[in-house]
């Protein structure tokens, strides 16, 4: 594996372990930390169920297929802005409007994602609460 000396989650899924491998090194390291972020979240969810790992649209996607307790997170390399990358929410839901309220410095791209740059801190104070709203959205619905 190429993340030597860092703990993460395996992959179960090849296609998504070349999709993590195809991109530049400092995203790379960005993106398996959000991986991460989402992994342990879940952990802390008993009622979100095991996390499904695949590609849509060619983009790391979690979901919660067992459960169906929450919305599809995607993870990408921002590839019109170099050094840029993000998470994507499901544009019908409403939590980016939910997260503007919360976290106004983060970085939006209309109802859809969070943007962040490769040489800034990663956000994981904000990340986990997002992050959480994104696994449990359906049940906060019912």
């Amino acid at each position: 594996m190429y993340m030597n000396q860092l703990e993460f989650t395996p992959f179960r899924d090849k296609d998504v372990e070349a999709v993590f491998q195809s991109y530049p090194p400092k995203i790379r390291v960005k993106l398996m930390a959000l991986r991460e972020l989402i992994f342990k979240k879940a952990k802390e969810y008993p009622e979100v169920g095991n996390i499904e790992e695949v590609l849509k649209w060619g983009q790391p996607s979690y979901l919660t297929s067992e459960s169906k307790s929450g919305t599809t997170i995607r993870i990408d390399d921002v590839k019109a802005r170099t050094g840029t990358y993000a998470i994507y929410f499901n544009c019908k839901t409403s939590l980016i409007e939910t997260f503007r309220a919360m976290f106004p410095q983060l970085e939006y791209e209309g109802n859809r994602a969070i943007h962040f740059r490769v040489e800034e801190k990663m956000p994981k104070k904000e990340l986990w609460e997002c992050i959480a709203m994104a696994l449990t959205y359906h049940l906060s619905k019912k």
